[in-house]
């Protein structure tokens, strides 16, 4: 178990490090074509609710994943709000000005808490990651957040958006690691069985 930790953190250290190296112009290409991607998503087009995330840093998705998501439609948005204990509350995105700054440089809806539980209603739960494999399973950032939030997802679609560089043959993983249904990258998108 040792072992697959230290992987892990070796494998998120290159990772992190081969983002801080990506020009901000290729960041918004990526995440312009990212955004096409998802929307164009069969699962997401008939979506009623979807659950995603807010990109902070460099990860992938835009720092308006949740407008894309809601522009035009009468797609329900949810957003995670982080407990103490790294678990994910969410509240219904209301639009940019319902946005606060929390804690570790996130941004969070400012709306009634649903719970825990509350991410059950979503169709499709979109996740931020490191990489994915070819099983589909994921490398997150390691806190365990959304790996919860997956396992009380069982009949939803999961989706991972990475950059084209993540998708690699195998991450490390351990038995709690929950595999996700599809991976978005700005040249492709990759279909997992479960």
């Amino acid at each position: 178990m040792k072992d697959i930790l230290n992987d892990k953190a070796t494998l998120r250290s290159q990772l992190l490090h081969s983002r801080s190296l990506m020009g901000s112009d290729r960041r918004v290409a990526a995440c312009r074509a990212l955004r096409d991607a998802l929307l164009a998503l069969p699962e997401v087009v008939r979506a009623e609710t979807v659950a995603a995330y807010v990109p902070v840093g460099s990860e992938p998705g835009g720092r308006d994943l949740a407008e894309d998501l809601a522009a035009g439609s009468t797609r329900r948005v949810l957003l995670p709000v982080l407990l103490a204990d790294n678990d994910l509350d969410w509240a219904v995105y209301e639009g940019p000005a319902s946005l606060v700054p929390a804690s570790r440089g996130l941004r969070e809806p400012i709306g009634p808490r649903l719970g825990v539980e509350g991410v059950r209603t979503a169709d499709v739960l979109v996740v931020p990651g490191l990489a994915v494999d070819r099983r589909g399973l994921r490398l997150g950032r390691g806190g365990g957040s959304y790996d919860r939030a997956l396992t009380r997802v069982q009949a939803a679609v999961t989706v991972v958006l990475l950059y084209d560089d993540e998708v690699l043959d195998r991450v490390p993983a351990e038995p709690h690691d929950v595999p996700v249904d599809v991976a978005v990258t700005p040249a492709a998108v990759y279909r997992f069985s479960r």
